[in-house]
């Protein structure tokens, strides 16, 4: 009996000294697989401050690139008035040689060689003055341009003011009257010389004017107004271009807006279509707009045009755009139209042109 208490008392042991080595391995192992995962957690996050780092680097190296670029503008600018100042110089020094070379003449002074000289001191001025006015032609209209609103507020754009046959497309529907339905409803039944006094009206006509006197004097423009059907500024100019330096013709333009009164639905697909007739064709669109299309190329179907179906209108007037031709847009948004402001951002964006929504006050 004692011995069998002896046997089994050893074998107590012996299964505790089993199991506390068992223990013993447990928690070896649990301290090495912690130990593991701490490590791989140090170096996850050092590699994402790493990476935070880099794209720090990155901001910094940016923002050093934008103040370089801002720099070389300033630099060209300050470039551009040197040369137009050389360039009077110069016009300056070609009259006084003219007159030298008649004041010899007058006088009886026959010296050919010497009139060659002076000859050929004007036409290598004069050669020059056409490459520095070359120069100034390709760059206009390339840099932001500013302007001095009310207020004595200046406003850099961003516009994209180049380009050698310019069109302007204005919206000249009912919803240019105003940005909430019911002022348009309201301003629909009012007399038409209050009604090209509202204020939205008044400031897309400002903007044509703002635009067209921005333009490179070298260029040409035209300007179409639209609401359902695309319509001429000048009727009987239709498909031809019009130089930006004829300003009696701007003038002329001008007085037509003045008399224009904003009316009907919006067909942004037969202003585009109205492009083709240009020839050549335009290399830079400036559209003044509210919104997307309450129609394509015919009349609605019914009274009302659902969000969905304006989008549609929208995306089949797009496709009669002439490719690669930047098209920049000056948006008044309307009430109810959350769409319009990003889709055409993204015609902007695909097309290399601009988006432009300008304050209350602007031009």
């Amino acid at each position: 009996m004692a011995r069998r208490k002896r046997e089994f008392t050893t074998f107590n042991l012996s299964f505790l000294d089993i199991m506390s080595c068992g223990f013993g391995a447990v928690v070896l192992v649990f301290l090495i697989i912690d130990h593991s995962i701490e490590v791989k957690t140090q170096d996850l996050n050092q590699d994402l401050m790493s990476e935070v780092n880099f794209l720090e680097e990155e901001v910094l190296e940016g923002k050093e690139g934008l103040v370089r670029l801002r720099n070389t503008l300033s630099d060209t600018d300050l470039q551009m008035v040197e040369a137009q100042g050389l360039a009077t110089r110069i016009n300056d020094d070609i009259e006084e040689y003219e007159a030298l070379i008649e004041t010899l003449r007058a006088d009886g002074y026959d010296d050919d060689d010497d009139i060659d000289a002076l000859k050929a001191e004007i036409l290598a001025l004069e050669s020059e003055l056409k490459k520095m006015q070359s120069a100034a032609q390709e760059d206009g209209g390339r840099s932001a341009r500013s302007y001095l609103g009310e207020g004595n507020r200046q406003y850099l754009t961003g516009l994209n003011l180049g380009g050698r046959n310019i069109a302007i497309l204005l919206d000249a529907s009912a919803s240019m009257l105003a940005d909430r339905l019911v002022n348009i409803i309201r301003l629909r039944n009012m007399d038409p010389a209050l009604q090209r006094k509202a204020d939205k009206w008044t400031r897309a006509v400002n903007t044509v004017n703002w635009l067209t006197a921005q333009l490179p004097v070298n260029a040409d423009y035209q300007l179409i107004t639209f609401n359902t059907q695309a319509t001429w500024a000048v009727p009987e100019t239709a498909g031809k271009w019009l130089e930006v330096a004829d300003q009696a013709r701007l003038e002329d333009i001008t007085a037509r807006l003045d008399k224009l009164t904003p009316a009907g639905g919006t067909s942004l697909e037969n202003a585009f279509l109205a492009l083709q007739r240009l020839a050549p064709a335009p290399d830079n669109i400036f559209l003044i707009t509210d919104g997307l299309p309450t129609q394509g190329r015919g009349g609605p179907k019914g009274s009302k045009v659902s969000g969905q179906a304006r989008l549609r209108h929208y995306r089949e007037a797009i496709k009669q755009l002439p490719p690669g031709v930047p098209v920049n847009i000056i948006l008044a948004p309307m009430e109810g139209d959350p769409m319009a402001a990003s889709e055409f951002w993204q015609l902007a964006q695909l097309t290399r042109g601009s988006l432009l929504s300008p304050s209350k006050d602007w031009p």
